[in-house]
């Protein structure tokens, strides 16, 4: 399946669970060291049902906007799911384009008189990037280092810093002592393979029989997007049977059943490897003789003709074969006479 589809699974995947406002409030109190997190009131916090990604990437990222209030004060958390195998260092301007891009939008909906009365404030916006590519994220983390000459001018040019989660880069033990939800996210959404998928979620028995009702529904419907788009339409229904029918109280089986389902994954994909390496080293040997049988006949032909007497240019022209080719047959003939 193309990468880009994968992503875009992701990308839904991801989105389904963060608008969840609970798990995503989970998010920062899990992964955000900072005492303002202390102070997030669930209560005060309020999706914003709108993208502010720019038209050029709709195509590769998505994003969430939630709005709340600390001690009374108006913020704006934005998170952009960067869900690509490579990482883009444009990433803090294309930060500054969606903040601005809010700003205006605030703007816009704000009674004239009152944007322009003193004391107005614009409310702080806090960029956030979820990025789970397998390399390391090397991309500078605030504004300031993309600009030519910052140093010089002190605190007179813009600059801010964005909160990273860096799904690859957390530690096992550390997601599985966090013992939730979105860590439990995380830690199947590393860059494992098969067997380390089974043995995690086996590890995670625990964790998901914890889960209330809705997060466990939450974590099915995650897997469900992330799993499906992997392996075979025939195992999908499976995948699907299994997710639908388990519920908290049943959490084992289900591991159990989805591990049986991945070790058939697994199987059916060692299968058709090993098919296709027979296919193709068989096709292979068919080109190869053909090659070396055509070649023969060929050069057959020209030292029959050149036996007869015929042109070196002319067998040559007439075989298609080089020309130096043709001078060492006759050459040949001549020595065998």
């Amino acid at each position: 399946m193309p990468e880009g589809r994968i992503n875009k699974e992701h990308d839904l995947g991801y989105k389904h669970l963060l608008t969840h406002k609970k798990t995503f409030i989970q998010l920062l109190r899990s992964f955000v060291k900072e005492d303002w997190v202390k102070e997030i009131d669930e209560s005060q916090v309020m999706l914003i049902n709108k993208s502010y990604v720019l038209q050029d990437f709709k195509e590769k990222e998505s994003d969430i906007v939630y709005r709340l209030k600390i001690k009374g004060r108006n913020v704006i958390f934005y998170c952009l799911l960067e869900l690509q195998s490579s990482v883009d260092y444009q990433m803090p301007l294309r930060l500054l384009f969606y903040m601005i891009e809010i700003w205006r939008d605030i703007l816009k909906n704000t009674e004239h008189h009152e944007a322009e009365r003193k004391g107005f404030k614009l409310p702080c916006i806090v960029p956030i990037v979820l990025y789970n590519g397998v390399n390391n994220w090397t991309v500078c983390r605030s504004f300031r280092e993309m600009l030519d000459g910052s140093e010089i001018f002190s605190n007179h040019v813009l600059d801010f810093n964005y909160i990273l989660f860096d799904v690859n880069r957390y530690e096992e033990e550390e997601l599985l002592g966090l013992a939730n939800l979105i860590s439990g996210v995380f830690l199947l959404d590393q860059k494992i393979d098969s067997e380390q998928l089974k043995d995690r979620l086996v590890k995670m028995i625990e964790i998901l029989g914890d889960l209330s009702e809705e997060e466990f529904g939450l974590f099915k419907g995650w897997l469900k997007w992330i799993l499906k788009p992997r392996i075979s339409e025939e195992l999908r229904f499976k995948i699907d049977d299994i997710l639908e029918k388990s519920r908290p109280t049943e959490v084992e089986n289900m591991v159990y059943n989805l591990a049986n389902t991945i070790d058939e994954m697994t199987q059916k994909a060692m299968e058709k490897g090993i098919e296709e390496g027979i296919q193709k080293g068989i096709q292979k040997g068919i080109e190869e003789g053909l090659q070396k049988g055509i070649k023969e006949g060929v050069l057959k032909v020209a030292k029959s003709a050149l036996e007869k007497g015929a042109d070196i240019d002319f067998v040559a022209s007439i075989t298609e074969l080089d020309i130096e080719i043709v001078k060492k047959l006759k050459e040949e003939i001549e020595r065998t006479k």
